[in-house]
């Protein structure tokens, strides 16, 4: 097998032999059972006539950050799902799905847990709070929300502190104000009327969205057991799932940094593009650009790649593209600079569904992958009306 991500062992070698020169499915198949431990294995090599090559995994020994484009249809949350189900069956990491669109639910049949998220509010910044809820911070009541937020968090802490409370290590976060308690305190702020009933209709809208939750238990405690976790955002509002997405990346980070999660974590994000406009960027650059340290590995999937930052794409060791056609989402994966990709990239890309261009930067090579078939069901199809109509009563 092929393993993306590792330097090439003897044993990897002695299986691509054969990568780029078409092998019977039978052949493929029967390699299989050689997967190396920690590996994903995620597909076979393609050759030109069309015919399956060596088997290909993923290095799941280490940390890496990786993206995976597409455009719609192509199949990049596919890939995305595949992956899951290989890390679901990998010992020593822990797998979380950020799901938007509701399409990852077949996990479940791997041994994963769809659940609703909830965060403390004490996981968003002080600083952070009024962008999430739409407020100019230099405003009257952006600067009362961020004074409040401020304040309770530091009457926590030093609460905790006083009790000797273990809800301060790193297993189990540390206290934090309902939105509530922020309510109040933003009712009996020194402040002109209009502004606290400004600030707290704000907090108001922000209790609305269910997500936040004093008394959730600490991003560690929800992959402690390795299972996957799909954290279902479907119909969540963007703002509240923008910081959903901003607590877990930064807990995982936290955690790893604190010593109080010893699984190496992944955290898969599908139509990432989402995630890089808002409040959830910079705990996402952090993993981008300092995740590998503590053991923190990212994949952000999307059907725009243009919508990236340039650091998603430089930062990223592992790099598959389905099908792309927009001269800008193309360009987005020249800035890889890999010498390896010279040419006309455009030209390079696959164009049927399943497969990908996967460019590997620790063996500074590309190649063309049939994706494998998912284990699990795949939620993400579109509907189609000849279907629906097959299946009306006559």
């Amino acid at each position: 097998m092929y393993v993306l991500g590792r330097d090439e062992t003897e044993f990897d070698r002695e299986d691509a032999t054969d990568r780029d020169a078409g092998t019977s499915s039978d052949d493929a198949t029967d390699r299989d059972g050689d997967c190396p431990p920690h590996t994903a294995r995620i597909g076979s090599f393609l050759a030109r006539d069309g015919s399956v090559g060596a088997a290909v995994g993923v290095d799941l020994d280490g940390p890496h950050a990786g993206v995976v484009f597409g455009k719609r249809g192509t199949g990049k949350s596919y890939t995305l799902g595949v992956l899951a189900e290989e890390l679901a069956e990998a010992d020593g990491v822990a797998p979380v799905v950020v799901d938007p669109m509701g399409v990852f639910g077949g996990l479940e049949a791997a041994g994963g847990r769809v659940v609703d998220p909830a965060v403390r509010p004490a996981s968003i910044p002080p600083s952070t709070w009024p962008d999430l809820l739409g407020l100019d911070s230099a405003s009257g009541p952006g600067s009362l929300v961020w004074r409040v937020v401020a304040d309770a968090v530091d009457d926590g802490d030093r609460e905790a502190v006083g009790a000797g409370d273990s809800a301060s290590t790193a297993a189990d976060e540390p206290s934090s104000p309902s939105l509530a308690t922020l309510r109040e305190a933003v009712a009996a702020a020194d402040a002109p009327a209009e502004t606290r009933r400004a600030a707290a209709n704000h907090l108001r809208l922000a209790a609305s969205w269910g997500v936040f939750d004093a008394d959730a238990p600490s991003v560690a405690s929800l992959i402690a057991d390795g299972d996957p976790v799909v954290l279902d955002l479907a119909g969540v509002p963007d703002a509240a799932a923008a910081a959903v997405v901003r607590a877990v990346a930064r807990g995982l980070y936290d955690a790893r940094i604190d010593g109080g999660l010893p699984r190496l974590p992944w955290l898969l994000v599908d139509e990432a593009h989402a995630f890089f406009d808002g409040v959830a960027e910079p705990a996402l650059r952090t993993l981008l650009t300092r995740g590998r340290a503590p053991g923190v590995s990212l994949v952000c999937a999307t059907q725009r790649p243009a919508a990236l930052p340039s650091v998603a794409v430089s930062q990223s060791d592992l790099l598959v593209s389905h099908r792309l056609t927009a001269a800008r989402d193309v360009d987005r994966l020249a800035e890889a600079e890999a010498t390896y990709l010279a040419g006309d990239l455009a030209a390079r890309l696959p164009e049927g569904v399943g497969e990908a261009l996967v460019v590997d930067d620790a063996t500074e090579t590309a190649h063309t992958v049939a994706i494998r078939e998912r284990r699990t069901p795949h939620e993400g199809e579109s509907p189609g009306a000849s279907r629906l109509s097959q299946s009306e009563p006559r």
